[in-house]
């Protein structure tokens, strides 16, 4: 096995367990290892520290697999990770497993590069790591073990930071319907798995789509901006709420979330769509006086990298700024950034800003985050890239 030296006193990390090493850290590369091959890392004096998957390319050139030297990176490794992965879920599900779930949560479930979500009886996976590229076929075959059939959705920009292609396609078993349908707190939902966003769906939002559904009694009007296949407008009606607007910019989005609210029994008239700019139509709703009871802000990822972070930082800032000046007297704000490059302090003070700017200070009632079956390995706080809060305007 080749090995990787690190620097002098770069070795802290590791000893932490954080599960990746920059290319900063590393002093020299013993012989050629090969991309995706299993390597030993080792502390500048020779001392085993970690095996890691090799990525020559990547700006994070080692991701780690474990801290012990005498357990190698083999089928029983994959299948004692991924048995413990479904431990946990179990767990935090109380022995009731939802119709869809995720399953493996890349460094948090001690499996970087691989996210796995179950869909019923049928897996969609994405591999994203070099290292994780190079056991596919084995994942998916231990991934029979759980479900009928695994599809994978390989298909992310950040795969190109190890240098690999983009995939998509049946991996294990047997091939996938053409719908995954299942129940989500008493509603029917389809995951678009082929060409949808992630796996298909957002299964992180599904606890806080169960609180919209909770605050929206009542609503007369609620705007759900960014809407993809209409989860949080949905919910809201669910929850009592007369009339929902779904805006999006992908009319194939809008027309999934049209599906998913006639087989939910909602009537057009209750559940709107709008293919839209939602930056656009905020403004738009902001000079012709329209005003809401409860909005929705879910947007796609603005900041990929740290470098992206002021950028975005604006983006978020237009973004809040408009839809609180939309809300009615004591009206409902849910917002949520996904960027991992905003962490909770300045998405807090972003919207702080926003309602400064807008001169209608907010209360902040919750702070939110992902489901339990996305969990934070407490020394890769980087795991926790969802944040949002709720917020209610003055009356």
């Amino acid at each position: 096995m080749h090995s990787i030296y690190l620097k002098e006193g770069r070795e802290k990390s590791v000893l932490r367990r954080h599960p990746w090493i920059f290319s900063g850290a590393i002093r020299r590369v013993d012989g050629a290892p090969e991309c995706g091959e299993t390597v030993a890392v080792r502390s500048a004096d020779g001392t085993f520290l970690a095996h890691g998957a090799y990525a020559p390319e990547s700006h994070i050139p080692v991701k780690l697999w474990n801290f012990t030297e005498s357990e190698p990176v083999d089928e029983a490794f994959f299948r004692s990770r991924i048995a413990s992965a479904l431990a946990l879920r179990r767990t935090v599900f109380h022995g009731k497993l939802p119709q869809a779930y995720r399953l493996i949560c890349a460094e948090s479930d001690g499996l970087p590069g691989l996210v796995a979500d179950v869909y019923g009886e049928y897996a969609v996976c994405q591999i994203t790591g070099a290292g994780m590229e190079r056991h596919r076929e084995l994942v998916g075959r231990i991934l029979l073990d759980y479900v009928k059939g695994v599809y994978e959705r390989s298909d992310v920009d950040s795969r190109t930071k190890d240098g690999l292609p983009a995939r998509t396609g049946h991996l294990a078993g047997a091939e996938l319907p053409d719908v995954l349908e299942f129940e989500e707190n008493g509603l029917l939902y389809r995951a678009d798995y082929r060409g949808g966003h992630k796996t298909g769906f957002y299964l992180d939002q599904r606890d806080n789509r169960r609180l919209v559904a909770e605050c929206a009694a009542g609503a007369e009007s609620v705007l759900n901006c960014f809407s993809y296949t209409g989860g949080f407008g949905l919910a809201a009606l669910k929850g009592g709420a007369k009339h929902v607007l779904n805006v999006d910019s992908s009319e194939g989005a809008l027309a999934l979330a049209r599906g998913n609210a006639a087989r939910n029994g909602f009537s057009d008239d209750a559940f709107e769509t709008k293919e839209a700019d939602v930056f656009q139509f905020l403004r738009s709703c902001r000079d012709s006086r329209k005003s809401f009871d409860l909005i929705v802000l879910d947007p796609p990822k603005f900041a990929e990298t740290a470098s992206q972070k002021e950028r975005a930082a604006r983006a978020y800032k237009d973004v809040n700024l408009l839809a609180v000046k939309l809300l009615n007297p004591g009206g409902q704000l849910f917002t949520f950034s996904c960027s991992g490059a905003i962490d909770d302090d300045l998405f807090a003070k972003i919207v702080d800003s926003a309602a400064s700017d807008a001169r209608r200070p907010l209360r902040i009632v919750r702070w939110l985050s992902q489901g339990p079956d996305h969990p934070v390995l407490t020394s890769f706080p980087e795991g926790r890239y969802l944040k949002g809060l709720q917020a209610v305007a003055p009356v």
